[in-house]
């Protein structure tokens, strides 16, 4: 069965539309007899957006009952039946109520594209993982529903919804977005025009870059090599020369100029070591790149104008900076350089000439010297062909007066310079070619190809293995260059290689990228075989025996047998290359490439398999320091009321009322304690476990403060509130609150000297209350506040006998379950100042998650 489609439409904020755009889509496509139902659709009460719901096909929601009360969510099983060509979902960030078939809707979505179904869903900018700190940083409230933004990229259509902040605006202050009594607070919040315009900058950039990944897709999927101009890319070719840093500072300038231009670097590796370059200076130069913003990359090319163009086509640039040749004149005239050669060949390319104080210097002095090419064996075979009839003409008016020694060292002579320009075959043909022409023109008898003296058949013979010796050595050398100058190239790639795991790159699709830029090839897929198939040799042609792991280009190789080169890392993975077929030489260098993927790939599971294994370990952790904690807290208030109640049981005591009375309260204070620790547990348990219920509600200040100071008892009397009436409600669990204005209070009165008053205060700042508790006790040093809010921590200023050290732990927890914090300060004068934040009821009324 094929996989669904998912559309997505985009927003930068509530409001903008994208739940009408969705449900528009759906009508359009039922009136076009296609088959649609809505699965789940919020209309957050909005008529226009409710009316388009008249007439169409809307799913029963599936009932959770969580906590006593009952929540809908999206059916998937209801869907799954139904089985409609399209379904629409609404908010894919939503975290689903537990008990749900799923913890997220996006995994509920990824069922019903599995079943075949096309889905339809909305989302906002601040929900994608990615951007997540961003927007908090922006709009100063967190989101705590987001979605990987993987599951996003792999819609098959992104649709931005966009709106100006001005006409947002527009359409809250009418009341089409929310209810009249929210507006104000909401655009005087979160809907400014200033987090508007941030959130909608950032909406359009993300799907730009997921624009320009379909392009590269559909470029390379259908074997488009020129040069759209959708995308300003600049391309800096680096030779590893000194006058890079010029060129790079140049390039970001016009990079610069460009709005939004990418900025990339590149440095071709020949294989014939004209391109090699110093690798200090090749290092400097990326680190140089990356410090403004650009890419770094690496790539292997015997023709280097060739290697640049490939290069730039493939990262679809538009512009392309060169630096102006640093040959002298004299070089320039027998070859028109890298700079010429790629201008000749750039096409719609826009190619710069950049001049540099190397210009003219020659070439860097850690460059090695060329081996032979195809152009210097034509020389050489030219030479050969023309060059030794040319000496035989210019020798034959002085053949009476040279002796035959002398002319064959000058024949010599001549074949060594055609060893030197062409190698071995065309110097061993010069060498038998010279040694027919010494035969014919100057051995007597003269013009007969006889020899009459022995001697001269023993020069001449000598004379021919000399050459063919020296052709010889020529010729190794030549190749030892060159296998020392692929070594390099091998060398700088595995260097790259390396430096990509020394930082950390281990992500597999970072890798796949880098081995496909090196070699430029199409795509590059790590493919790892299902456990379930068999190890024969024609499974390497079935696709359904493969599972792509991760993979990077174009348009992935689903199975071995449809690669041009594939790589085995072991018995189930294996590494496939599409695009073109690679040398052998290149093995070992893609043997180090598919050793690292499988590396990275073990560690990214092993990472995983650990993060499932943390909270288990962590649970383990609590578990085992609460059991050595409560052992002796939970044994001494128990003990503590047990003998004051069996105390007031006996029958052969008779207790006078006031010893009654101090027994009584004995034992009261001992349960209330006992209850106190058994209810800081298992709220502890319920935050560790992310389970805690909340009741958010708008709540006066004066009315939970006086409720947490009664409920401290006797301690009460040392105790001060100063709570103003003006303070505006916030939006909080009052139970909750009061259980940390308590935590918070005894902790104060226990540290406390005698007879100090604590003071508890409250205060209005922008969209937050402080409710500060203040002591004159010891303090506690600045470097200890993260260490303080850890549980069963007291510090060691008290004996083990005072309490396991839950109080400030369970009170954070709950004061951020809430949305709030608690933070530390120093008392001025001396002593410690808790200060609680939450948020007032105006900044709550702002729905923070909801899809339109």
């Amino acid at each position: 069965m094929a996989r669904g489609r998912l559309r997505i439409y985009l927003g930068a904020a509530p409001g903008v539309g994208k739940t009408y755009a969705m449900l528009s889509e759906g009508r359009r496509a039922t009136e076009r007899d296609k088959d649609v139902v809505v699965g789940i659709v919020e209309t957050h009460d909005r008529p226009r957006t409710a009316g388009l719901l008249e007439g169409m096909e809307v799913l029963p929601r599936r009932r959770v009952v969580y906590k006593g009360a009952t929540f809908a969510e999206l059916d998937v099983e209801a869907v799954i039946a139904r089985a409609p060509k399209i379904v629409l979902v609404d908010e894919l960030a939503h975290t689903n109520v537990p008990g749900s078939r799923n913890v997220k809707r996006w995994q509920d979505i990824d069922e019903l594209l599995d079943a075949g179904i096309d889905v339809v869903s909305t989302v906002n900018i601040q929900h994608l993982e990615s951007v997540n700190d961003v927007v908090q940083e922006i709009t100063g409230v967190p989101q705590r529903e987001t979605v990987p933004d993987e599951v996003v990229r792999r819609a098959d259509q992104v649709e931005l919804v966009d709106m100006s902040p001005e006409a947002l605006r527009r359409r809250m202050a009418h009341g089409n977005v929310y209810p009249p009594e929210k507006v104000d607070a909401a655009l005087a919040n979160y809907f400014r025009v200033g987090n508007l315009t941030a959130l909608r900058e950032l909406a359009l950039l993300w799907v730009a870059d997921k624009v320009d990944e379909q392009l590269d897709r559909y470029r390379a999927e259908h074997g488009i090599a020129g040069t759209w101009e959708a995308r300003e890319r600049v391309v800096v070719a680096l030779t590893g020369g000194p006058e890079g840093d010029t060129l790079i500072r140049r390039a970001a300038r016009i990079a610069a100029r460009s709005k939004g231009a990418d900025l990339l670097a590149v440095h071709v590796t020949r294989a014939d070591g004209l391109a090699g370059g110093d690798p200090a200076l090749l290092a400097h130069q990326r680190t140089l790149v990356e410090s403004i913003g650009g890419t770094y990359h690496q790539v292997v090319g015997d023709d280097i104008p060739r290697a640049l163009l490939d290069f730039a086509r493939g990262v679809n640039a538009t512009q392309l900076v060169l630096g102006a040749s640093r040959r002298g004149r004299f070089a320039q005239i027998f070859s028109r350089g890298v700079g010429v050669q790629t201008t000749a060949r750039s096409g719609s390319i826009d190619v710069h000439m950049i001049t540099h104080e190397q210009v003219s210097k020659g070439r860097h002095p850690s460059r090695p010297q060329a081996a032979l090419t195809g152009n210097r064996r034509i020389a050489g075979w030219a030479t050969a062909i023309l060059g030794l009839p040319l000496l035989t003409l210019a020798l034959l008016p002085f053949r009476h007066d040279l002796s035959l020694p002398s002319e064959i060292l000058l024949f010599l002579l001549a074949v060594v310079g055609v060893a030197l320009i062409g190698g071995m075959w065309p110097a061993v043909t010069a060498a038998v070619g010279g040694s027919l022409l010494l035969n014919y023109f100057f051995t007597p008898p003269v013009s007969r190809f006889t020899i009459a003296d022995p001697e001269n058949l023993l020069a001449l013979t000598i004379y021919v293995l000399v050459a063919i010796m020296v052709s010889t050595v020529v010729d190794l050398a030549a190749r030892r260059t060159r296998e020392a100058a692929r070594a390099q190239a091998d060398a700088e790639v595995l260097s790259t290689l390396a430096g990509h795991v020394l930082r950390g790159e281990h992500a597999l699709p970072s890798l796949l990228a880098r081995l496909r830029e090196t070699f430029a090839l199409t795509s590059v897929t790590l493919l790892e075989r299902r456990p379930d198939t068999t190890t024969s040799p024609d499974v390497h042609s079935e696709p359904e025996a493969w599972r792509i792991v991760a993979t990077a280009g174009g348009a992935p190789c689903t199975c071995p047998a449809v690669a041009d080169t594939d790589v085995a890392v072991d018995d189930d993975l294996v590494l496939v290359l599409r695009g073109r077929l690679l040398d052998a030489a290149d093995r070992r260098v893609l043997q180090a490439f598919a050793a690292e993927a499988a590396v990275a790939l073990r560690q990214e599971r092993l990472r995983e398999e650990a993060e499932k294994a943390r909270p288990l370990a962590e649970a383990d952790k609590m578990r085992t320091a609460l059991l050595a904690a409560v052992s002796h807290d939970l044994r001494t208030p128990l003990a503590s009321a047990r003998a004051a109640v069996e105390s007031l049981r006996a029958t052969d005591v008779e207790w006078s009322a006031e010893d009654r009375e101090e027994l009584l309260a004995t034992a009261d204070e001992s349960l209330y304690k006992l209850d106190r620790l058994v209810a800081n547990l298992l709220d502890m348990s319920r935050l560790q476990a992310g389970v805690l219920g909340l009741s958010l509600q708008p709540v006066a200040l004066e009315e939970i403060v006086p409720r947490s100071i009664d409920y401290l008892g006797p301690l009460s009397d040392q105790v001060e509130g100063d709570i103003a009436l003006e303070l505006p409600e916030i939006v909080a669990d009052p139970a909750l609150v009061e259980r940390i204005l308590v935590n918070l209070m005894t902790n104060a009165v226990r540290y406390s000297p005698d007879g100090g008053k604590v003071l508890i205060t409250a205060s209005w700042h922008g969209d937050n209350v402080e409710i500060r508790v203040v002591d004159r006790g010891p303090g506690i040093p600045s470097e200890a506040y993260d260490r303080v809010f850890m549980p069963f921590q007291r510090l060691g200023d008290r004996d083990n006998h005072t309490g396991i050290g839950l109080g400030l732990a369970l009170s954070r927890g709950l004061a951020e379950a809430m949305g709030g914090s608690l933070t530390p300060e120093e008392t001025p004068g001396g002593g410690l100042t808790m200060v609680l934040t939450l948020p007032i009821s105006s900044r709550a009324a702002i729905p923070q998650g909801e899809a339109t």
